[in-house]
C-alpha cells in the first residue's frame, strides 16, 4: 500500500529505524550516517533514490548545526569541501556508467582503506600538505557522487590527527553537509531529484533529528580513548557490511 508519494509501508518502516540507527552513530561521532544509511535504504529504494535521500537528509540535519559548525571547524574543511563540488559530478556520472558489481568493489576498497588509515598511529595536530588535503577533498567528492559516503577519506584525515574532538566533528560535519549540497545539485543537474524524495526526507527528519540528539548526549560522556575506539568500529562495520555485500 502507498502512503506517502508512492512509497509503501514497508519502505518507509525501513527508512525510518535505519534513520533512528544511522543518526544515533552521526550523533556519537560525527559521521557514518550516510555509510550506515545509505546500503539499508538501498534495500527498501533504488540506489539512486538512496544516495538523493541520504544527501537530502545530511542537508536538512547540518543546516540545523551549521553556525557552530563553521564557527569549530578546522580551515581545511573549506579547502576539501570546494574540492568535494568540484568532483561530485563527476562522481555521479561514473555511477551512471558503471555496473552494480564494480561500484560496489570501490565503495567496499576504499571503506576497508579509511579503516586502515585510521588504525596508524596519530599524526599531531598540524594541518596535512596541500597535496594530501587535495586528494582527501577529491576522493570524498567522487565518492559522494558514487555512493553518497563521503566519509571514508574525510573520517581519517581528522579523526587521526591529535585535535580537540569538538574540532574533528565539526570539521568533518562541515564537508559533509557542503557534499550533501554537491550531490543535491548534482541530481538536479542530472534530472534524478523528484519532489518525492524531498516528501520522504520530511517525514524522516524528525526522527534523524532525535537519533543525532541521543548520540550526542552519549558522545559528551564518553572518553577520548572511547571515542576514538568507536570511530574505528563504526568504520570496521561499514567496510565489512561493504564486502560482505559485494560477496
Amino acid at each position: 500500500m502507498e502512503l506517502i508519494a508512492g512509497f509503501t509501508a514497508l519502505q518507509i518502516a525501513v527508512a525510518l529505524a535505519a534513520a533512528l540507527g544511522a543518526s544515533f552513530v552521526r550523533g556519537l561521532t560525527g559521521f557514518g550516517m550516510a555509510i550506515l544509511l545509505v546500503p539499508i535504504l538501498a534495500l527498501a529504494l533504488p540506489p539512486v533514490e538512496a544516495v538523493v535521500l541520504a544527501n537530502a537528509l545530511s542537508l536538512m540535519i547540518g543546516m540545523t548545526e551549521v553556525r557552530q559548525l563553521v564557527r569549530e571547524a578546522e580551515r581545511s574543511a573549506w579547502v576539501i569541501g570546494s574540492l568535494v563540488v568540484v568532483a561530485t559530478p563527476i562522481g555521479l556520472y561514473a555511477l551512471s556508467l558503471t555496473s552494480a558489481d564494480v561500484a560496489r568493489l570501490v565503495i567496499a576498497l576504499i571503506a576497508f582503506s579509511a579503516f586502515l588509515a585510521i588504525l596508524l598511529p596519530r599524526r599531531g595536530s598540524a594541518m596535512p600538505g596541500r597535496l594530501v588535503t587535495g586528494a582527501v577533498g577529491v576522493v570524498s567528492g567522487l565518492m559522494t557522487g558514487y555512493a553518497g559516503m563521503p566519509g571514508p577519506p574525510v573520517v581519517p584525515y581528522y579523526a587521526g590527527r591529535e585535535l580537540p574532538r569538538s574540532t574533528i566533528k565539526a570539521s568533518m560535519l562541515l564537508v559533509f553537509v557542503i557534499a550533501a549540497s554537491a550531490g543535491l545539485l548534482s541530481a538536479t543537474w542530472l534530472g534524478i531529484l523528484h519532489w518525492e524524495l524531498f516528501a520522504f526526507a520530511l517525514v524522516m527528519l524528525p526522527v534523524i533529528l532525535i537519533g543525532n540528539r541521543l548520540g550526542l548526549a552519549v558522545s559528551g560522556r564518553v572518553s577520548d580513548p572511547v571515542w576514538r575506539a568507536t570511530v574505528g568500529v563504526v568504520l570496521a562495520g561499514a567496510a565489512v557490511g561493504a564486502f560482505a555485500k559485494l560477496v
